[in-house]
């Protein structure tokens, strides 16, 4: 489709109204079950090819990375192509070709291609992409529908509603003219790097900036690349035209260099670990002379969420969101419940309910249903947090009152440990984990004020936190006190799971740059505003009545 801009095009219809797409059961005997288990079995016994995809073209390149699943690391699940310097370059010229027609496409034009893509995941590709998460990343069956499903599916239809909505603000126009915004895309392309955690990030990483008319650069995490590829054919089906998203796997660091070093780089749309995110902003910095106008730079990074319980907390819904806040999806959240802060006088009935439920947590292979957790990402990763679970067995101040077992002999394994430090200022309250580790800090009730200083200043994160209470106005000190500490703020609910469209999700401080996926705060980063003045009957005189 060819299309030119029209000078005043602001009849957009009625905005469409998105709703959250419900979530499957997967209960024995019920139909979406039996279609996932086809569908594991089927992706459990053929690996395939997972090209680079430029311009629409598919290329496997001679140099291949192994995929597997962290939970059976001797299980291959395809072969992933590894991009060249060349394939970059390629990459960066098919979006800028593509840039010309797809920024010119009309709004409705262009949600039109999501809107299917929604409709083919809730359908056709649900099973598929769910499968795909499960076996590559080791979600469970409800982590993954939460996820590849539903949230991918959200935020498909409510970008498209959010795109609407901001396209629908239009400014006043006085008697003689009339006014316009043209919410532009950005002149250049945009380079989405993804995470492994959340298909649904991955996928909303691209195509955000895609649907305000902008093209983009996708360079997945190598442990989600079948997911994420499954997921660009799913986009092709829906009629995304050649070179508007183009996947480029590889090396992370050659792939970053060539990126920022182009004119033409317009953006950055990032989740992943503040180191990294430092590390590309700075190379954005370094070449800003170079660039044809200021890149956005958006990104969500790291986080050391936090749980504080008041004495008036419910000790039974306090034990359920630590235990879900921590070891749902092996604490590889960047949500995840980190550290807690508990009153000594309910402590011990919360020690006490808290193990009996971890105890109780099964872990394993995913594709055993009844499976709670599976395995850690990969071999860094559980290295990682072995070396913090030692750290709490061989630190007088630091007790594992449950877990602190690992295992990496069929899959990268590790137990959900509880641990209780000493000292509140102690490195697992501070340093991010991103694994099934939860530390804990017992303090004396008469502490509170001094308690909710403690969980402000203790971390140089704010993305997720909650506080359990039952005593009101404890609860309008906690939200006061930690107003610039989360976020994402949960009250008498676990700090995870934040929903499209009813909580976007974002943190300050070195937790990014709060730009709220799953709102329109987002998808203004991604357009360039311009003001159109039309006067019908322009001045012929320049004198002015006072002149007179």
């Amino acid at each position: 489709m060819t299309s030119s801009v029209p000078l005043f095009d602001s009849a957009i219809g009625p905005v469409l109204k998105a709703q959250n797409e419900p979530i499957l059961g997967y209960a024995p005997g019920s139909p979406e079950r039996s279609a996932l288990q086809q569908e594991l079995e089927s992706q459990s016994q053929n690996a395939i090819s997972i090209p680079l995809v430029i311009g629409g073209d598919h290329v496997e390149t001679a140099a291949q990375a192994k995929l597997v699943s962290p939970h059976d690391h001797g299980h291959a699940l395809a072969k992933v192509s590894q991009a060249e310097e060349k394939d970059i370059g390629l990459a960066i010229d098919a979006a800028m070709k593509a840039h010309k027609d797809w920024s010119r496409w009309s709004l409705q034009d262009r949600s039109a291609v999501f809107l299917k893509a929604a409709d083919l995941l809730a359908d056709k590709y649900r099973q598929r992409l769910n499968a795909a998460t499960m076996l590559g990343q080791s979600k469970t069956v409800q982590q993954a529908e939460i996820d590849s499903a539903c949230e991918l599916i959200d935020f498909l239809r409510f970008n498209v509603q959010f795109a609407q909505e901001i396209t629908a603000q239009q400014p006043n126009s006085s008697r003689g003219m009339r006014n316009l915004t043209d919410h532009r895309p950005l002149e250049g392309f945009v380079y989405a790097v993804t995470p492994f955690n959340f298909t649904a990030i991955g996928g909303n990483l691209a195509t955000a900036p895609a649907l305000m008319g902008n093209t983009v650069i996708w360079k997945p995490a190598a442990t989600a690349a079948l997911s994420n590829y499954l997921f660009l054919q799913l986009l092709e089906e829906a009629g995304l035209p050649p070179g508007v998203i183009n996947f480029v796997s590889g090396n992370s660091s050659d792939i970053s260099a060539r990126v920022f070093s182009h004119p033409d780089f317009a953006g950055l749309h990032f989740t992943g670990s503040t180191t990294v995110f430092d590390q590309l902003w700075l190379q954005a910095a370094q070449n800003l002379k170079n660039y044809k106008s200021y890149p956005r730079l958006v990104g969500e990074t790291g986080g050391k969420d936090f749980v504080l319980a008041h004495p008036s907390a419910d000790v039974e819904a306090l034990a359920v969101a630590l235990l879900r806040g921590a070891f749902e999806y092996q604490g590889q959240k960047c949500s995840a419940a980190s550290r807690a802060y508990v009153p000594a006088s309910i402590w011990p009935t919360v020690r006490a309910r808290l193990l009996e439920l971890v105890a109780d947590i099964k872990m394993g292979s995913v594709q055993d249903l009844s499976n709670f957790m599976g395995a850690v990402i990969d071999e860094k990763a559980f290295r990682r947090i072995a070396r913090y679970i030692d750290l709490a067995r061989q630190d007088g101040g630091a007790s594992i009152l449950i877990g602190g077992t690992t295992d990496s002999s069929k899959g990268y394994f590790v137990s959900p440990t509880v641990v209780q430090v000493d000292d509140p200022g102690h490195v697992l309250m501070q340093e991010e984990i991103f694994g099934p580790v939860l530390s804990l800090y017992v303090y004396d009730d008469a502490r509170w004020t001094d308690i909710l200083r403690l969980v402000d200043e203790t971390s140089p994160y704010a993305l997720t936190g909650a506080v359990f209470a039952q005593d009101r106005q404890a609860l309008q000190e906690a939200n006061s006190a930690l107003r610039h500490a989360a976020g994402n703020f949960y009250i008498n609910d676990k700090p995870t799971g934040a929903v499209v469209g009813q909580q976007p999700f974002g943190g300050a401080r070195r937790s990014g740059t709060n730009d709220k996926a799953g709102s329109a705060l987002n998808l203004l980063r991604w357009v360039s505003p311009r003001t159109v003045k039309e006067t019908f009957v322009p001045a012929t005189q320049y004198r002015y009545p006072h002149m007179e």
